[in-house]
């Protein structure tokens, strides 16, 4: 543990907690970042680290130091939601209607900006070099390749991320090896039958009967195709077909989503899906068409980097603030930069019943204990230096 890096961020902690609360009165949507980029290249502007800005929004910054060595990626998401804030309470509440930082990403973005300067600090004991990429869209699964796509993990060895929780308890940490957050696809199918008169069924054929029919088989890929021990859900979410009572369908539209923790999964239900689909069509009479759309990559944490995450929080906060939070089927895009590079995504709890922030992610009434950003901040800095000094991996 680096006692520089703790001291400096516990002197800024006020700044910190004060800039978060700027954002979260300015919520920004995904790739409409525009004035938080630009608050964001205004402090690192004052700290004199030099940073370049990504297209359409985002910021990615670099430290360089004393001596050469690996290349290490700190990422904090930075857009918001579109959520109508319900805490009507806070001083710092949006200003924006119908757009809430319902998520945690202006905490993120605050917490790595106070990374930043207290790495600075210590910029004589860094050997190699530290991106800070301050990423855009997240909430739509399209920030993480746009900035891939710009190079921001180009010659990277490490990648580490953090997100706020409040279903973890205030000021713990939590990064077992192994998946953390699951890969998200978006299914599309589209069903096409002969419609017709009610009364005249044999004339037509049925839409609404290949679809539901459909949704029915489509939960036996999970329950008798995929092995019970790789997690996977399929859920049709949306189904528009019909337009009167007395119509027999000619077009049938489902929507879903599809969540898996490995490819080999993923790869089979989409196999399956496809094969079902054009089955049911054929049997019937129809055609269909499906769309599979891979949203985010599985986030895995690589063993080697989520123990040093633990031996970080533990020299950093002591033992006691480790957990081991079981995976969630919920979707981050951070598993992109894990497909470029080794790393770790962690968990940073933020929920304390006596300061009302135990409600949802992306809930109205979402909050963070902002005594958990002193927390983050700590952690991505120590992480950083900890992983450039040792030559394990």
């Amino acid at each position: 543990m680096n006692h520089s890096i703790k001291n400096k961020i516990s002197t800024i902690e006020k700044e910190m907690i004060a800039f978060r609360r700027e954002l979260h009165m300015h919520p920004e949507i995904a790739f409409e970042e525009i004035e938080t980029t630009n608050r964001i290249a205004a402090e690192l502007n004052k700290l004199a680290i030099p940073y370049k800005k990504m297209q359409p929004t985002g910021i990615l910054a670099e430290i360089k130091g004393e001596r050469p060595g690996k290349t290490i990626l700190l990422r904090a998401d930075m857009d918001a939601l579109p959520v109508t804030e319900l805490n009507k309470e806070l001083s710092y509440q949006s200003m924006i209607a119908g757009k809430m930082h319902a998520c945690g990403h202006d905490a993120h973005t605050a917490m790595l900006l106070s990374a930043a300067a207290a790495l600075l600090e210590v910029k004589e004991s860094i050997q190699g070099t530290v991106r800070l990429l301050f990423q855009p869209a997240e909430e739509i699964a399209e920030g993480a390749r746009k900035m891939i796509e710009q190079g921001v993990t180009m010659d990277v060895d490490n990648v580490f991320g953090i997100h706020i929780w409040s279903e973890l308890e205030s000021g713990k940490v939590s990064c077992p090896p192994g998946p953390s957050f699951a890969a998200a696809d978006m299914l599309t199918v589209r069903f096409k039958g002969k419609g017709g008169h009610a009364a005249m069924p044999h004339q037509t054929v049925d839409a609404a009967i290949m679809a539901s029919q459909f949704v029915s088989t489509l939960q036996t890929i999970v329950s008798r195709e995929i092995d019970p021990l790789h997690p996977a859900v399929v859920t049709i979410g949306k189904m528009e077909v019909g337009s009167r009572f007395n119509v027999i369908a000619e077009n049938a539209l489902l929507e879903g989503t599809i969540r898996t923790f490995d490819n080999k999964t993923r790869n089979k239900i989409e196999e399956s899906i496809n094969n079902y689909a054009i089955h049911l069509a054929k049997l019937y009479g129809g055609t269909v068409e499906v769309e599979y759309d891979r949203k985010t990559e599985p986030v895995v944490n690589e063993s080697k980097s989520a123990q040093l995450v633990q031996a970080v929080a533990a020299k950093a906060f002591g033992k006691d603030v480790l957990r081991a939070e079981p995976p969630t089927m919920g979707a981050e895009d951070f598993g992109y930069y894990m497909a470029e590079a080794t790393g770790a995504f962690a968990l940073v709890g933020a929920g304390n019943a006596e300061k009302d922030t135990l409600w949802a992610h992306h809930h109205g009434r979402f909050n963070v204990d902002e005594d958990a950003l002193i927390i983050g901040a700590e952690l991505y800095a120590q992480y950083a230096l900890a992983y450039l000094s040792q030559s394990e991996f």
